[in-house]
């Protein structure tokens, strides 16, 4: 028994240091999110900054178009979590429990996704997005104009899919009793009925899980925004924190307080919904 406390407190104290370790970054954010720039050039490190002031909240705010920015990612976001929870959640249900011709062969296509980094992707995505047919001036043919680009269709649409969400999504519904659907199909429910009125009210858990993590993933996106975009009134908060750099220098506690206010509502979300994102995890099969 005395063996197993020691255990017990040499595990708290492993990951109360791992956790230590981990918040140093975002707790010096914070910290010099309120110093000046002396003090941050400063030979002598100090932690804590000489006084609290939201002088560097206030100058970064008003440093650019931020209400405008917020709405874009605000926007960008919420549309293409609930987007990717309909489509992701569509495609887990129809490869967890429906029984179709090449089903497996398509799957493991379809995890060949999450072997593939962003950048291989990209340029593809780019010219599709830039040749979509009967958008911005393009012909049927998908030439003669601009696409998608610089809209927020181009920025939503490649954001929606995504090869995890439905692995996630396939994993968690592989463990409803195959039951439920013989007595769906009894009372004469069909498959979409079926999918609606019983397995997405049962999926808050994975589905909490996947739109947080799809949240997190869209709303600190730089390089896709950076790619599609060229006007300041499409820009998201993670490229207008590029605009501290001034020549060769940066304005690093203006740059730190504007990060601690793009942060926040990711923080906040996932205070939120940390019951169900790890619920979500466990229930889904993933260790």
């Amino acid at each position: 028994m005395k063996k197993k406390k020691i255990y017990h407190v040499m595990w708290v104290a492993a990951m109360t240091l791992a956790s230590l370790i981990m918040l140093t970054p975002i707790l010096m954010m914070v910290t010099t999110s309120f110093k000046t720039m002396d003090e941050i050039r400063s030979a002598v490190f100090s932690f804590l900054p000489e006084k609290i002031s939201l002088d560097n909240y206030i100058m970064a705010m008003s440093n650019g178009n931020w209400p405008v920015y917020f709405r874009n990612s605000l926007l960008i976001t919420l549309l293409a979590v609930a987007f990717s929870l309909l489509f992701n959640s569509i495609a887990g249900y129809a490869f967890a429990r429906l029984k179709f011709r090449g089903s497996g062969a398509l799957f493991g296509l379809l995890m060949v996704g999450l072997m593939m980094p962003a950048q291989v992707t990209m340029l593809p995505t780019f010219l599709i997005m830039a040749r979509f047919p009967l958008a911005g001036g393009n012909n049927i043919l998908g030439v003669g104009g601009k696409g998608l680009i610089n809209t927020f269709a181009g920025l939503i649409i490649p954001l929606v899919s995504g090869s995890y969400g439905v692995f996630l999504c396939k994993q968690f519904y592989e463990n409803f009793p195959r039951s439920l659907d013989e007595a769906a199909e009894i009372d004469g429910a069909n498959k979409w009925k079926t999918f609606f009125t019983i397995y997405i009210p049962n999926s808050k858990a994975i589905l909490a899980t996947l739109g947080l993590m799809k949240s997190v993933s869209v709303w600190n996106d730089y390089l896709w925004p950076l790619v599609m975009t060229n006007s300041d009134n499409r820009k998201t908060v993670q490229l207008a924190l590029t605009m501290f750099k001034v020549d060769t220098s940066i304005q690093w506690n203006q740059l730190m307080a504007a990060s601690v206010l793009v942060a926040l509502p990711m923080v906040i979300l996932f205070l939120c919904c940390q019951k169900y994102f790890v619920e979500g995890i466990v229930t889904s099969g993933l260790k």
